[in-house]
């Protein structure tokens, strides 16, 4: 998996440690609380340096999601392998969380597209890739239908009820 790639509008990088102010405001939001469990600050910094370890540990990982035109990291988008999925033995799930401000924009689409792309041209096992939200997260599910994921069903998660969408190698 490439340590950057660009799109026509975002920058997908690796983590840095000076983007913890970023990732934890975009964390306080009450939308982002709306779907999503709190995350403090201390859990932000664990959370960064995890996904700094998952590149060598699991071979991918959500990338650092920075605003080309700004230069503002606004989110992270890219693939995790969840080792505590219920359903089946460490899938990959595409994934982003932006802030508020970049909503509405096509920027998860964009990524989510670029990550699956990434995804394809990986050599893994993995016949599935995957994608989790909450059921009232309305706005993720559309961007995983417009990724071409289909509905697959509902799982508990982490103490969540969850749905999950899929595609197939």
């Amino acid at each position: 998996m490439p340590a950057e790639l660009r799109t026509a509008r975002l920058l997908l990088r690796q983590w840095r440690t000076d983007d913890l102010e970023a990732l934890a405001e975009i964390y306080k939001q009450p939308e982002y609380l709306a779907h999503m469990r709190a995350v403090d600050r201390d859990g932000t910094a664990k959370q960064i340096e995890q996904f700094m370890h998952r590149w060598q540990d699991d071979g991918v990982c959500q990338w650092a999601a920075v605003d080309l035109g700004t230069d503002r990291l606004i989110g992270r988008i890219g693939l995790l392998r969840h080792h505590d999925w219920p359903l089946a033995p460490s899938p990959i799930e595409v994934g982003w969380v932006l802030h508020r401000d970049y909503w509405g924009q096509g920027l998860a689409t964009e990524g989510g597209r670029a990550a699956m792309d990434c995804w394809r041209d990986l050599l893994l096992d993995d016949a599935q890739l995957i994608s989790i939200t909450v059921p009232a997260n309305d706005r993720s599910r559309a961007v995983m239908k417009r990724l071409g994921l289909t509905y697959r069903g509902t799982a508990q998660w982490r103490g969540l009820d969850v749905v999950w969408y899929a595609i197939d190698r």
